[in-house]
């Protein structure tokens, strides 16, 4: 079972669940798990799920961000379905000097898209990639991966006027956001150009006679480049950095497929003269320099220290109540039309069907959605920021 609440900004996104037996409850075999959110600055940002047994204890030590919100959330949920609460302390920024490195043209123009200064662990991702480095940053959600692998790319392109480059996303909408970030640089000399399926056939000609900076994705890469590398040497002679994104979609089969074609792209540039530098990026990875060695087939450094800031932020174990019982009807005729003897003969009926009937009067717990729901109503009615 699995609920979850996301706020982009303001309000609830999505609230999501499925309702499967859950057995070793101790409050009944068809119980609902409880719902675990994330409270950050009065904001009910998001939410997991965890079985009951792992909660214990009450509120964490330390001041809430959320005091408020906490309470106004017990004082409307009635008995108290918080069963624990655990802190996060707000991390501050901790930012760089823009390289030495990077042009000019470049800095200003990322200063331009509110980037004052880079955070820590972008710059140490570009000065990897910059010494020639294949590294992989695993960071948190919105903390600017991005910036990490776009910083060495671009100053590569920029420094030499015939270098190459290759975007590699997993989906064309993720890929049409990063056209869309690098198109508003507008730096000179710099085109981006998308290769996917939905590109034109004069615009793939274009990115392949002309192209510097070309957005594309493992199965383009398969189907429409390393079939036809003689057409596309001048890309693989001059080809400097592979920027990987959302490393942590290729897992299982797919992602030995897609390690594959890596291995085969590695092998084509090195036999049209060219040694690229790997960059990948993704937040969830679990182990992301294991992962992305066996990704690439080579050695890659791993960054993990988040440096982008991070305001406090409560988890809460929320339990959905119980729900009241059915009401009786007081009758005593059975099913079909029995009186009360045809009832006592029936009663000979099988231990499965005994059990059947005893488990549909289990005591069940209010589902996940619903209970998101009227907690949502609940807060909204009292005025609070969701």
């Amino acid at each position: 079972m699995r609920a979850e609440w996301r706020s982009e900004s303001l309000g609830f996104a999505r609230v999501t669940g499925v309702r499967p037996r859950w057995p070793g409850s101790a409050r009944g075999s068809r119980g609902v798990r409880p719902i675990v959110g994330r409270l950050t600055d009065n904001v009910w940002v998001s939410s997991a799920v965890t079985a009951p047994g792992a909660a214990a204890g009450g509120p964490s030590p330390g001041a809430s961000p959320a005091p408020d919100l906490l309470a106004r959330l017990r004082m409307l949920a009635g008995p108290d379905p918080i069963r624990h609460v655990q802190r996060i302390p707000a991390r501050p920024a901790r930012t760089a000097d823009w390289p030495a490195w990077a042009p000019a043209e470049l800095v200003t123009a990322l200063q331009g898209r509110g980037i004052a200064r880079p955070w820590a662990h972008q710059i140490a991702v570009a000065e990897a990639a910059h010494a020639g480095r294949h590294v992989v940053v695993s960071t948190g959600t919105a903390s600017g991966k991005s910036l990490g692998y776009q910083l060495p790319v671009l100053a590569g392109l920029l420094a030499d006027g015939k270098a190459c480059a290759l975007y590699l996303a997993p989906t064309k909408a993720l890929a049409a956001d990063q056209l869309e970030t690098l198109e508003s640089l507008a730096l000179p000399g710099i085109r981006p150009a998308a290769y996917d399926g939905d590109t034109p056939l004069s615009d793939r000609d274009w990115a392949r006679d002309y192209g510097r900076l070309i957005l594309t994705n493992p199965d383009m890469l398969h189907c429409g480049v390393l079939p036809a590398h003689t057409r596309w040497s001048r890309v693989l002679r001059r080809l400097a950095f592979v920027a990987v994104d959302e490393c942590h979609a290729y897992r299982g089969v797919f992602g030995s497929h897609v390690a594959l074609v890596l291995r085969r792209l590695r092998r084509m540039a090195r036999f049209y003269g060219s040694e690229p530098v790997f960059v990948l990026a993704s937040a969830t990875v679990a182990d992301p320099a294991a992962a992305a060695s066996r990704l690439v087939g080579s050695p890659v450094l791993a960054v993990t220290d988040d440096a982008a800031p991070h305001p406090g932020s409560d988890f809460v174990l929320w339990e959905p109540p119980l729900l009241p019982e059915p009401g009786r009807t007081g009758d005593t005729t059975a099913p079909g039309g029995q009186d009360d003897g045809d009832a006592d003969a029936a009663s000979t009926a099988d231990s499965a069907s005994t059990a059947l009937a005893a488990a549909e009067h289990q005591p069940l717990r209010r589902s996940a959605p619903a209970e998101a729901a009227r907690i949502l109503a609940d807060l909204v009615t009292a005025g609070s920021r969701t």
